[in-house]
């Protein structure tokens, strides 16, 4: 019998994020879907970050704090995954937060479709001193269930877009996750997502989208996309996760079909591949 409530692990990977950490821990606390755990995994901040989790933990018996020595934020992920109770698994980040609907929005459509995987659109937040703006931005509007032959098509419109490749708008089975040991890549330092989500489409039947947004993905100057991504590191990433690529359209059937969306891989640039927009201001 299908369970009508499920357990959600929301896993939050803590790196000196003490700025944001407070918001981003209360909007997982606030979700409407109660049944969650909450996994924070701290990867040796050496701000208050720490303290900050463990204050929220005190509070909310839902919260779970591991703190462990700095390894990087898939190190952190994977830690989360293996240790996750949940029927499914929601990634956040600790310098954005979710809307209150979040996880309620993306469960509903998973039991709703019995759908492996949950897409959603989301909001891209412009620093303040950027003049603040949200943006609305997703691409798929579908309602019908869809096949893996059907995402992966979807998928070639933009294959090196945030809505893709991110892991943070998507809603993920865990038994899936475990029965074919999918975590994140560690010796990636830039896109480990995108692999992630490769390996996950590759083993996943059935997909559903949302188009109501349910993420505030807030612009930061000090990420790793734009502080250690030079042209050398790009090219070097694009051509690894190329071969996974070519190697999931090979799998199900569509690589000769798809072959130059494939390569437009390699000379799109996912930082400006957004979607469909509507601005609104905070």
């Amino acid at each position: 019998m299908k369970n009508e409530n499920p357990l959600v692990s929301i896993i939050i990977p803590v790196y000196n994020a003490s700025t944001d950490l407070g918001r981003c821990i209360a909007s997982a606390r606030k979700q409407s879907y109660d049944n969650i755990e909450i996994l924070v995994v701290n990867d040796g901040s050496t701000d208050a970050s720490l303290k900050i989790c463990n204050m929220y933990a005190a509070v909310d018996s839902r919260i779970c704090v591991i703190d462990k020595a700095n390894g990087g934020v898939s190190e952190t992920r994977n830690i989360a995954i293996k240790q996750a109770a949940g029927e499914y698994i929601q990634f956040l980040d600790s310098d954005d937060y979710l809307a209150e609907n979040a996880t309620q929005t993306l469960v509903e459509r998973a039991l709703a479709t019995d759908a492996d995987l949950v897409i959603s659109h989301y909001y891209r937040v412009m620093p303040e001193d950027e003049g603040g703006e949200m943006t609305a931005l997703g691409f798929l509007s579908r309602t019908d269930v869809m096949n893996k032959e059907e995402f992966a098509r979807e998928l070639m419109d933009e294959p090196a877009s945030f809505y893709y490749g991110v892991l943070w708008n998507k809603l993920y089975r865990t038994e899936i996750l475990r029965k074919n040991n999918i975590l994140c890549s560690e010796e990636l330092t830039w896109s480990e997502d995108f692999l992630f989500n490769l390996e996950y489409i590759r083993y996943a039947e059935r997909f559903a989208a949302v188009s109501t947004p349910v993420y505030y993905y807030v612009k930061n100057r000090k990420s790793i996309t734009h502080t250690q991504i030079d042209l050398v590191n790009l090219i070097s990433t694009k051509a690894k996760l190329f071969t996974y690529y070519k190697e999931l359209y090979e799998r199900i059937g569509l690589y000769e079909k798809y072959k130059p969306q494939i390569f437009k891989y390699l000379i799109s640039t996912a930082e400006h591949k957004y979607g469909k927009t509507q601005k609104l201001h905070l």
